[in-house]
């Protein structure tokens, strides 16, 4: 036998999901407006379906998927080009949203993806044997930087990372390499861009740039 998973994921207002996968290359396989709102969209072996629901709040949504690829740097490509031909820019904090492509700790390669709906589409590809979660590191700016990534990214809690990178570079007693103290900056301005504090992520990325470092 063959089997196949579709996630039937819900959405406020089903025309904007649809628009939006639209842009990211999608095909309208299904749309059903009455007597419930219905759509379909596929793009080669992805398939994902939506149904609206008045009462639900995108904001809130904990719905997610997993889309497995073995071409995952293709697929953000085009995702990203989609989106900023479709919004005029790439959307990277809201709803909807794309988030940078990252080896994670767990052998997969992957972004997150958020539509309208508040639906997370988690896109990635395998790159170890070992699907385990590493160890975190046990120095302290390697394990702040493993850390602030995981709220960020996985648990999609920028605050909780912004706090975790505050207190380390806040340090006094021990001090980052120049290599570390530009990654801990950099993430700290992407968390804070997508805080909504945009001057704080410009001071930050312009003292990462300050920083100098060895060939």
């Amino acid at each position: 036998m063959t089997e196949k998973t579709v996630p039937i994921l819900p959405c406020q207002t089903l025309q904007p999901v649809l628009d939006f996968y639209t842009a990211l290359g999608f095909e309208v396989t299904f749309h059903q407006k009455s007597p419930n709102p219905y759509g379909v969209v596929e793009r080669g072996g992805i398939q994902l379906q939506f149904f609206g629901m008045k009462k639900h709040d995108p904001a809130a949504s904990l719905s997610t998927c997993y889309v497995l690829t073995d071409d995952v740097d293709g697929l953000y490509e085009s995702f990203r080009t989609g989106l900023k031909a479709a919004y005029g820019k790439i959307p990277t904090r809201g709803l909807p949203r794309i988030g940078q492509l990252k080896d994670t700790s767990y052998g997969v390669r992957q972004f997150l993806l958020s539509d309208p709906g508040g639906n997370c589409i988690r896109v990635g590809q395998q790159i170890s044997e070992d699907l385990h979660h590493r160890p975190a590191p046990k120095e302290t700016f390697a394990r702040a930087l493993h850390q602030a990534t995981l709220f960020a990214d996985s648990k999609e809690d920028p605050a909780g990372a912004a706090k975790i990178l505050d207190r380390v570079l806040a340090l006094e007693d021990e001090r980052p390499t120049p290599a570390q103290l530009v990654q801990l900056l950099e993430l700290r301005a992407e968390i804070a861009h997508r805080l909504y504090d945009d001057e704080a992520a410009a001071r930050l990325r312009e003292r990462a740039a300050a920083v100098t470092l060895a060939d």
